[in-house]
């Protein structure tokens, strides 16, 4: 059954150790001579060959090696945080390579090998990191980039919260300033330029966060908004799909299941 399924594929996926396949019967040199136009995606966690090739590796193994994980934990309270980015920014390098080769064998008839390792994927997703220590010979931490793009998150009167991303346009901060009810507080010298907002941006937070916690989050949604000010409200799961512009745009999409009833899933976008 599995050699009559490949003799049609246009596609096999296998993320194996290196070798594993082989020794299973699925190795690339086997199948290839089943289907000749056969795109053969191996992934990996540390590449098919080198001193760790044959190593385990889950997705926090990934992120640590690659330098990415440093830049999520806290050091205050140093514990793994979020998703699996590692699983799924491998999988999407995974498919850029496969649809790669299915353009190439458009044009040639025949498939090709594509490889990728959960190493290398992370590493290229953390490309802004090695860009900057290529380039200034500095070593980015958790709080390096949230500094320089000055993005902030604070709580609300309501115990709910609330995200900015401030980046550097004048009027941005102008119009944070105005919903604010602070309207010359960035001609104080201590926040007046971009330099000075990154170089004191614990001070902004404390005093951003006194401030924010007069008023609940749907207030300060309004005031923003109206002012222009790049900000989210800091959902949850839940929240994020009954948000007005999530309905909108019909994230949510279901189907019934001949077994396990309605099933729900967020579509691709």
């Amino acid at each position: 059954m599995f050699d009559e399924l490949v003799k049609d594929a246009d596609v096999y996926i296998q993320n194996f150790r290196p070798g594993a396949a082989d020794r299973l019967g699925a190795g690339e040199a086997r199948l290839r001579e089943l289907n000749p136009r056969l795109i053969y995606c191996a992934i990996s966690g540390f590449g098919q060959t080198g001193p760790a090739a044959g190593r385990p590796a889950y997705d926090t193994v990934a992120q640590a090696a690659s330098g990415f994980l440093k830049l999520l934990v806290n050091p205050a309270n140093p514990r793994v945080l979020g998703p699996a980015i590692a699983d799924a920014m491998t999988g999407i390098y995974a498919a850029y390579g496969i649809l790669g080769a299915l353009v190439e064998r458009g044009r040639t008839g025949l498939g090709r090998k594509v490889e990728v390792s959960m190493l290398e994927a992370m590493c290229h997703f953390n490309l802004d990191a090695f860009t900057h220590y290529f380039s200034e010979n500095e070593i980015m931490g958790p709080f390096s980039r949230p500094s320089v793009s000055q993005s902030y998150v604070l709580e609300c009167a309501d115990g709910l919260w609330i995200a900015l991303h401030m980046s550097s346009p004048e009027k941005f901060w102008q119009g944070l300033a105005n919903a604010i009810e602070r309207p010359q507080l960035f001609e104080d010298p201590r926040f007046a330029t971009r330099e000075a907002r990154i170089a004191r941006q614990d001070e902004l937070i404390v005093l951003l966060g006194g401030l924010f916690r007069q008023h609940d989050r749907a207030t300060w949604c309004q005031r923003l908004e109206a002012q222009d000010v790049p900000h989210a409200p800091m959902y949850d799961t839940r929240e994020a799909l009954q948000d007005p512009q999530a309905q909108h745009l019909q994230l949510k999409v279901s189907a019934p299941h001949p077994e396990g009833g309605e099933w729900h899933t967020i579509r691709s976008p």
